[in-house]
């Protein structure tokens, strides 16, 4: 299928982009302060239902982001906006960092419940008790790995909030339809 540019992302791009970006929210909103703590004390992690839709949501991301890459290879071209080589070399920074985000922040999420021995608890009741491969993996004990999957989620607001803060540039200064090239109900001015 030929790749040939139009002014907007195509449906399906439009739909992975603004699902995995509620997701993300929504996850971050709802990522369980004192995690560690709540499982020294033996608390179950799926009696608290923020631990059980924080961890569905990764998931979900991890999955989102995943099908994104797949759809990213074979989609119609992305559409291209005419901007100075700082700007675009930023933007393609600013993408690269979070396309890495999405993907490694819920594998370190697995390395942070496997290393505690704790469950990872989805909605429907699913759980997995224990995660042992990673708990007797070298991996395990590199890192804190709960401290760095809480720096990994805060990086992602950050960068998440910069990329909008310049998609909103982009369409009030510049009025070049970048933004409006992801939003399906914006017109180009």
């Amino acid at each position: 299928m030929p790749k040939t540019p139009s002014t907007r992302y195509d449906p399906l791009s439009m739909a992975f982009h603004w699902l995995t970006a509620i997701a993300v929210l929504a996850a971050f909103v709802l990522g369980p302060g004192g995690f560690g703590r709540l499982m020294r004390e033996g608390i179950d992690p799926g009696t608290h239902a923020d631990i059980v839709w924080h961890e569905s949501l990764g998931i979900l991301i991890f999955v989102l982001t995943a099908l994104r890459l797949l759809w990213a290879a074979v989609r119609p071209a992305a559409p291209q906006v005419a901007m100075p080589g700082h700007m675009r070399l930023a933007s393609k920074l600013v993408h690269w960092a979070l396309w890495g985000l999405l993907l490694i922040t819920p594998i370190t999420a697995l390395l942070t419940l496997g290393s505690e021995g704790a469950p990872l608890t989805l909605l429907g009741g699913v759980r997995v008790e224990q995660l042992g491969l990673i708990a007797t993996s070298g991996l395990a004990s590199l890192a804190d790995w709960g401290e760095v999957h809480s720096l990994m989620g805060d990086a992602i607001i950050w960068l998440a909030g910069l990329h909008a803060l310049a998609a909103i540039f982009h369409h009030i200064q510049l009025k070049d339809g970048v933004l409006v090239s992801m939003v399906p109900w914006l017109k180009l001015r």
